[in-house]
């Protein structure tokens, strides 16, 4: 529900005033007739706030290498990542993965999770 343009938003100054969101639109209903007041605003500019509890974590860092393949198996690969909709060097390493994966299992360097 958005407010009209002569309501004022309502000033949100504590997260603990903030409800848990069903989903996306619930959360964007809420902002649409809230607003940040001075008490999130100098937390922030403080710098007290704990981005732990606010922002995900980040993504492991990854190494970059350098692997050669010849034309052909770059087409193939780019082909099929295409299809799947996402990069063909996301799809090379989602397969190199699960080879090692399944090649620890094998090896008995890991237990089948999915057999407990």
């Amino acid at each position: 529900m958005k407010p009209s343009e002569s309501e004022p938003l309502i000033e949100v100054n504590s997260w603990e005033d903030v409800p848990a969101f069903a989903s996306e639109a619930e959360e964007a209903d809420f902002w649409a007739s809230h607003s940040f007041g001075p008490g999130l605003t100098a937390e922030a500019e403080a710098g007290t706030l704990d981005l732990d509890d606010v922002l995900p974590p980040p993504r492991a860092r990854t190494a970059p290498v350098s692997l050669r393949f010849d034309t052909s198996t770059i087409h193939r690969l780019k082909t099929l990542a295409r299809r799947r909709n996402k990069g063909y060097q996301t799809l090379a390493k989602e397969f190199i993965a699960e080879r090692l994966y399944e090649e620890e299992k094998r090896e008995g360097i890991i237990g089948d999770s999915k057999a407990s």
